[in-house]
């Protein structure tokens, strides 16, 4: 049945009775679009940690040895370290986070299997909480409860704010994470393979600030923010946490004598 409507879709696109445009067989692609939208979390964390942390570390080398090779190879094992450890941490607590709602969803599944009455009972009374009249929300209950897989979906979505698929690999999370590490590590450090720490050291905060402009545009056209916001709000917040990393690596370490 499922197929045969699938199949049905794009043949019924344009034969609305009001003209109207109907699905396509895109709408079954709308969620992956969304999760891979939804990776700009990802992509927004590892650049502004691969933009900071080695700006940290880089001023922080530079203002105490003055060498530029010193520099470059702290800047490159830091980038690298960091990369792997965000890219090895957002694996690792990503899945414990979906076993942990995986979980609770086979808690919720076993739950609508042992005690059918009151998980009806509360399918209504989450159905009444959307703003449905309760004559309705107990007749959208009845319907559902005769499709086990849309009852229980409905469910875990509705009663636990959960997604019923659940994945247990987060790869593709975990590269963005450390791809964009790498990649935001890039700009305060390259200005030391060309110039001397005096020189290099002003052009890797201006270079730090340029890509905190672009994480900035980046976050704005993948959220439709307004442009100049989305740039003030990651410039602001990612340069008030470079400053505090440069003045930890400068000024604290000669506080103390080194």
């Amino acid at each position: 049945m499922t197929e045969s409507l699938e199949q049905d879709i794009p043949r019924r696109q344009a034969v609305t009775p009001d003209g109207a445009q109907e699905p396509g067989n895109d709408i079954f692609a709308e969620r992956a679009r969304i999760a891979r939208l939804s990776r700009v979390r990802e992509l927004v964390f590892g650049s502004l940690d691969g933009l900071l942390v080695p700006l940290g570390v880089v001023s922080g080398v530079a203002g105490g040895t003055m060498h530029s090779q010193v520099v470059i190879i702290a800047g490159l094992a830091e980038a690298f370290a960091g990369a792997l450890s965000m890219g090895a941490g957002e694996f690792i607590s990503g899945r414990a986070e979906a076993q942990v709602h995986q979980t609770e969803i086979q808690k919720e599944r076993a739950e609508i299997e042992q005690n059918p009455r009151f998980e009806r009972a509360e399918m209504a009374l989450l159905l009444q909480r959307e703003g449905i009249a309760p004559a309705d929300a107990n007749h959208i209950a009845d319907i559902l409860e005769r499709y086990p897989r849309a009852y229980e979906n409905t469910m875990i979505e509705k009663e636990l704010g959960l997604q019923a698929d659940v994945d247990l690999v987060r790869i593709p999370e975990a590269l963005t994470i450390g791809i964009s590490y790498v990649i935001g590590s890039i700009f305060p450090l390259i200005a030391y393979f060309f110039f001397p720490v005096p020189t290099a050291l002003p052009i890797s905060i201006v270079l730090t600030i340029v890509a905190l402009i672009i994480v900035g545009i980046i976050k704005g056209k993948l959220a439709s923010l307004n442009m100049a916001r989305s740039i003030a709000e990651v410039v602001i917040v990612g340069g008030a946490s470079a400053l505090g990393g440069y003045l930890l690596g400068t000024i604290v370490p000669r506080l103390f004598g080194f």
